[in-house]
C-alpha cells in the first residue's frame, strides 16, 4: 500500500484550445529514476485539466487517454470560452511560459532499484499544465485553436460555408456543467490531512472521517467503507491511510527496502525457484538433455497490530483540533515502530518473519570474538558472499551502535571504507552499497548478529492486508471524560528468497 498522490510532470507546448501531447513516455526513468511500466495505468475516460496541480484552477477536460508504443497519449480541450484562468494559461502557452505536462497519481504497485523506482500499476488523477516536468519526454506535441465566435445559422451569414460542421451545444452545456461542479468542489475548504490529498476525491471522505471521530455519528460517513459486522469498525479513507503509511515508513526501513505486495484475501501464496535449468555442452548430433525447473509455494499471511488511542472528549469536541492528522501522527509513530521490530526480528508466528530470525538467510560467524571479528576484511567476505546481482542491488542493515564501530573502518590503502551521501537527504554507503539504520538490529557483542547485507526487493516481501481501520468506544471511559479510539491494521512478511541475503555473526566468547 503505497499510496500517496505523487506528481511526474513534463510537455512541450504550441498554441491553445485543442491538446494532444504525451502525458508520460514508456522506456525511460524521470528525473528521479522512476519508470512506469506499460500497462500500469488504470486509463480513465476523462480526466479534469489543471493548472500546476491546483485544485481550484480547473482549465480543461482530458476526454482521450489512452496507452500507445510511445507512452500515455492524451487528448482535450482549454475551456477558453468560459473560464477566464484557461485564456491566461493558453497565452502562457503562446509566450512558451509554459511547456510541461504532469500527472497526478497514486501508487498501487512498484519495485525499488538501485537508481529509483519501476512502477507496474497506479491510479491516474488529473494531468496538469505545468511550467517545469519532471520527465523529459512527455510533451504536447500540438494545440489547436478553438473557434471564439458565436456559431451562426447558415441563413443568417451569407460567408458561412455551406459545409460547416454543426455544433453540438447541448454536449458542450454538459461538460461545462461538469467541469463547473468539478471546480466548485476543488474550492471548497476541507479538512486538512497531513500528505498529499487527491485534487479530484477525497475531500468529502476525510470531512466524513473527522465528523465520526470528534461525534461517534456514521450519519454523514457516507462513502467509507465499513470493517466487518462484529467489529463495528470503519476504514479511514484513502487520504489519512496513505499519510500514515508514509509516516509508518520513517519508523520501518524495511517498508522502503522489500517488495510491498497489497493482499486481497486471508493468505497470499507465492512461487519460488528450487532448481534452476541446467544448461549443458553438446555436440552438433548429440542428443539433447532435457532440464526442467521445479518450484515450491509459500506462504504469506497477515498478522494484526493494534493500540487504544485515548483522547478527551473536550478535545474531540472543538472543532479547531485537525483530528485526522492528530491520529495519523500518534498512530503512525506506534504502527512503525512495531512493524519495524517485526521485519527485523519477527518470530514468523504472532508476527511477520524478521530478516534476522529466518532460518533461510545465511550466516557468516567471525573468526575473531565479539569486536575483534568485526574488522575490514570481515565486510569483505560478507559483501562478496553474495551473488553479484543481488550485491550490486544490495543495502546494509544495522542499528546505530554497530554504525559507529563499523564507520571508522580503513581498507589496506587508508580510504575510509564508509562513505557520506553524495546528497542531502541520501544514505551513507559502506563498499559502494546504501547504509540503513534499524534501532532492532542488535548490538555489536559476542553472539550477536549485528548486520544485514543483501538485495531486500528481491529477498524479503511485505503485504499489506488491512490499511488504517478505527473504532470509536464512548463508554468505558465516559466516567473520566475519555473517548478511546481502537486502531488496528494487518500486515506480513516473510524472507521468500534467502539466497539474495546474509547477515553477520560475532564469535562468542
Amino acid at each position: 500500500m503505497t499510496d500517496r498522490l505523487e506528481i511526474k510532470a513534463q510537455i512541450t507546448a504550441t498554441e491553445t484550445g485543442e491538446i494532444t501531447g504525451i502525458a508520460w513516455p514508456f522506456g525511460s526513468a524521470d528525473r528521479v529514476g522512476d519508470v512506469i511500466q506499460k500497462g500500469a495505468f488504470d486509463q480513465p475516460t476523462a480526466l479534469p485539466m489543471l493548472f500546476a496541480h491546483d485544485q481550484g484552477q480547473v482549465i480543461g477536460v482530458w476526454d482521450q487517454i489512452a496507452e500507445s508504443e510511445s507512452g500515455l497519449t492524451v487528448k482535450g480541450r482549454l475551456l477558453v470560452e468560459d473560464v477566464e484562468r484557461a485564456r491566461e494559461v493558453r497565452a502562457m502557452i503562446r509566450a512558451g511560459a509554459v511547456s510541461g505536462l504532469s500527472i497526478g497519481f497514486v501508487t498501487k504497485a512498484a519495485n525499488r532499484h538501485a537508481k529509483g523506482r519501476t512502477i507496474t500499476a497506479l491510479a491516474l488523477h488529473e494531468i496538469s499544465i505545468v511550467a517545469v516536468p519532471a520527465h523529459p519526454g512527455a510533451q504536447i506535441t500540438s494545440v489547436k485553436s478553438v473557434t471564439s465566435e458565436i456559431p451562426q445559422m447558415e441563413n443568417e451569414d451569407d460567408k458561412t460555408p455551406a459545409n460547416a460542421p454543426e455544433i453540438d451545444l447541448k454536449a458542450f452545456e454538459a461538460v461545462k456543467a461538469r467541469l463547473d461542479k468539478l471546480e466548485a468542489k476543488g474550492n471548497r475548504t476541507g479538512v486538512h490531512v497531513t500528505g498529499a490529498q487527491s485534487p479530484v476525491v477525497g475531500a468529502e471522505e476525510v470531512k466524513a472521517f473527522a465528523h465520526f471521530l470528534r461525534t461517534g455519528d456514521r450519519s454523514e460517513v457516507k462513502s467509507l467503507a465499513y470493517g466487518a459486522p462484529s467489529t463495528g469498525s470503519i476504514l479511514a479513507p484513502e487520504t489519512v491511510s496513505a499519510s500514515i503509511l508514509e509516516k509508518v515508513a520513517e519508523q520501518s526501513p524495511m517498508r522502503n527496502l522489500a517488495s510491498v505486495i497489497s493482499m486481497g484475501g486471508p493468505l497470499l501464496q507465492l512461487p519460488r525457484l528450487v532448481a534452476e535449468v541446467n544448461p549443458q555442452h553438446v555436440t552438433e548430433t548429440a542428443a539433447r538433455v532435457e532440464s526442467e525447473p521445479s518450484f515450491e509455494q509459500i506462504d504469506l499471511k497477515a498478522h494484526e497490530m493494534a493500540v487504544i488511542v485515548p483522547v478527551t472528549r473536550i478535545l474531540l469536541e472543538d472543532a479547531q483540533v485537525d483530528l485526522s492528522s492528530y491520529l495519523a501522527d500518534h498512530i503512525a509513530r506506534r504502527f512503525g515502530q512495531l512493524e519495524a521490530q517485526w521485519f527485523v526480528t519477527g518470530n514468523g508466528t504472532t508476527a511477520a518473519e524478521g530478516v534476522m530470525t529466518s532460518t533461510e538467510v545465511p550466516e557468516l560467524e567471525t573468526l575473531g570474538v565479539g569486536l575483534v571479528g568485526l574488522t575490514p576484511a570481515t565486510l569483505f567476505d560478507l559483501f562478496y558472499g553474495i551473488k553479484t546481482t543481488y550485491a550490486n542491488r544490495g543495502a546494509w542493515l544495522m542499528n546505530r551502535k554497530t554504525m559507529m564501530v563499523v564507520r571508522t573502518m580503513v581498507d589496506a590503502t587508508g580510504q575510509f571504507l564508509w562513505q557520506p551521501g553524495l546528497a542531502a537527504g541520501q544514505p551513507p554507503t559502506l563498499l559502494g552499497r546504501p547504509v540503513y539504520e534499524a534501532p532492532d538490529m542488535a548490538d555489536p557483542v559476542a553472539g550477536a548478529t549485528p548486520i544485514a547485507f543483501g538485495d531486500f526487493a528481491t529477498g524479503y516481501a511485505i503485504a499489506d492486508r488491512t490499511g488504517f481501520e478505527v473504532l470509536r468506544d464512548d463508554y468505558t471511559g465516559a466516567a473520566n471524560g475519555i473517548v478511546k479510539l481502537h486502531a488496528r491494521r494487518r500486515v506480513g512478511g516473510r524472507v521468500i528468497m534467502g539466497e539474495a541475503l546474509t547477515k553477520l555473526k560475532l564469535k562468542a566468547a
